[in-house]
């Protein structure tokens, strides 16, 4: 099975300098421990409640909320490239 080549994993989107830069966290994985979130997989983020998530990345980023995080990530990994 070939690997789609526009997937991103949320490894390099949310990239050690990415969460450094919008959180006091280093890295995405230690966001996801600090919230208690078990995520391996882009579906994993898909079904975690919903307004725990949110509360989270506003309490942890300089977020508003998942959308704005996912957007700003894109763009900045789009800049990369």
């Amino acid at each position: 099975m070939q690997e789609d080549p526009n997937f991103i994993s949320l490894d390099e989107l949310f990239n050690d300098a990415f969460m450094s830069k919008h959180s006091s966290l280093k890295t995405f994985a230690a966001f996801l421990e600090k919230g208690n979130f078990q995520v391996k997989t882009q579906a994993d983020i898909n079904n975690i409640h919903a307004e725990l998530f949110e509360r989270h990345i506003v309490r942890e980023t300089d977020f508003a909320n998942w959308k704005s995080m996912l957007e700003t990530a894109n763009k900045e990994y789009a800049g990369k490239k």
